[in-house]
């Protein structure tokens, strides 16, 4: 049920937290050293659902492994390219775009596909594959994207070791926590129990973002809805790269689903510790990676409905027969 109803429950805690802030103006500021507790155990919650030991079996299908790999990391950044320019030009509006963007999800993305009819084993497989691509890949995209120059001066190496260490941390603890209870056989037991903390936890992530970055959406309110546009297109442009990589790759439909999921889905809270390391002027970022979230939650309901029809079960075998 609960996942049933995530996207109301942060929409219902980041209005909340915005009503707080304007009732009483200056009540976030002393919660910063509370957010970032909150998602630092967050963070430790989502990579404790990854399958880490599962990382192995992402090479044994390679071809569905390419071409998530190709998508993620080279057809993704070029639709960015594209949509960036339709995005207000505001640099901290344009920054919290590239980051949440550029970053592929690992555990919205697993319980999709597997709603999606997709194929859950290969999902599963993937996300850690895909967790470690994407902190090599970012600093490389933005400063292709955005310029070494730009990107340096955006992205400090201040920055990126804050993050790092709220990121690290977490991360460390839920690989040393999986091999722990794989040892006991509880593995899936506790994996169950961190998703269904998943969603109270991002609730209340997202509502203290809310409460604490208040006067920055009181004040760029209207520039930060101009991201929207920018998501939705996103989201359409990533399902017919999904469609096109799946024909050139010969996926079977459930995998093309799997694979849709992939490149729609983006990894929304595990960037958040980046944009919350920004100087404040920056601080524009946070709330447009949050949105993000909620954008992408609304286009998974038509991803749920649209998928199946997308990737027909007979397309592998469809398009063999073609060919020949």
């Amino acid at each position: 049920m609960l996942e049933r109803l995530q996207v109301w429950v942060y929409l219902a805690a980041i209005v909340l937290g915005l009503i707080l802030a304007s009732l009483w103006p200056g009540f976030g500021d002393g919660l910063t050293t509370w957010l970032w507790a909150a998602l630092g155990l967050l963070l430790f919650v989502t990579f404790a659902q990854i399958p880490w030991e599962a990382i192995r079996l992402a090479f044994n299908d390679r071809r569905f492994l390419a071409a998530a790999l190709v998508g993620n990391f080279v057809l993704v950044p070029l639709l960015l390219v594209a949509l960036l320019p339709l995005a207000p030009a505001d640099p901290a509006i344009r920054l919290g775009i590239l980051l949440v963007l550029l970053m592929p999800c690992t555990d919205w993305f697993i319980t999709f596909a597997r709603q999606g009819g997709g194929d859950g084993a290969r999902a599963a497989a993937f996300a850690p594959v895909s967790l470690a691509a994407q902190f090599l890949m970012l600093p490389v995209y933005l400063a292709i994207i955005l310029g070494p120059g730009e990107a340096v001066g955006l992205m400090s190496p201040a920055v990126f070791a804050a993050a790092a260490l709220l990121i690290g941390l977490p991360l460390l603890a839920a690989i040393l926590l999986e091999q722990a209870l794989r040892l006991r056989g509880r593995v899936e037991v506790w994996q169950h129990r961190f998703a269904v903390a998943t969603v109270p936890l991002l609730a209340l992530v997202v509502g203290m973002i809310a409460l604490v970055e208040a006067p920055v959406v009181f004040q760029g309110g209207r520039e930060l809805l101009g991201v929207i546009p920018v998501y939705l297109l996103f989201l359409f442009g990533a399902a017919a790269l999904a469609w096109g990589l799946a024909r050139a790759f010969a996926l079977p439909g459930e995998q093309g689903r799997t694979l849709a999921f992939s490149l729609g889905t983006r990894n929304s809270f595990v960037v958040l510790p980046v944009a919350l390391a920004l100087p404040e002027a920056l601080h524009a970022a946070v709330m447009v990676i949050v949105l993000q979230s909620l954008v992408e939650l609304f286009g998974m309901l038509g991803y749920l409905r649209w998928m199946p029809r997308l990737f027909p079960a007979a397309q592998a075998s469809l398009d063999r027969s073609g060919s020949t």
